[in-house]
């Protein structure tokens, strides 16, 4: 009985330490495809909740995103707040919006992830979009506009299609 436990030990610590050792591995790819694309500029933000300023949190069902395609920034996103000042067009939401003059800078956080800044010029509204990236994909949006409430979003990043 010995004998058998003996031999069975090395294959038991095996059967542990391989499944570990491969999500790390997958951990560090997913890591380095997340880093790829914030580098490039090449990603969507796909939006899962929205948190306003005030009220509860609300789940998004509808397919919210932001994209950023390297010269250009793509913005579906819901707006819940309050505005301070009458839209110049009321059908149009206050976060669709395209741009192509954008300042983009990305910086890297002390824990893992990436905090990245996104200041459109050529749209009146929003002033600024602070978007913070971890490691594994997750990603939070606010967005800080002129004549409205901030609001933020919970979500992930994902490649471009």
């Amino acid at each position: 009985m010995k004998n058998i436990l003996k031999a069975t030990w090395p294959l038991m610590i095996a059967m542990v330490a391989l499944p570990a050792a491969l999500q790390a591995q997958e951990e560090k790819d997913k890591q380095e495809v997340i880093k790829s694309l914030i580098e490039s500029k090449q990603y969507v933000f796909k939006a899962q909740t929205a948190l306003p300023s005030r009220g509860r949190t609300r789940p998004l069902n509808t397919e919210f995103d932001l994209r950023v395609s390297g010269d250009s920034l793509i913005s579906y996103l819901p707006y819940f707040g309050r505005a301070y000042s009458a839209p110049i067009n009321p059908s149009q939401g206050p976060l669709n919006f395209t741009s192509t003059d954008f300042d983009y800078k990305v910086s890297d956080r002390k824990k893992g992830g990436w905090d990245i800044d996104i200041r459109p010029k050529d749209v009146q509204d929003p002033r600024q979009m602070s978007l913070r990236v971890f490691d594994n994909g997750s990603a939070s949006l606010t967005v800080t506009s002129n004549n409205r409430q901030p609001i933020s979003f919970n979500g992930f990043i994902t490649e471009k299609r």
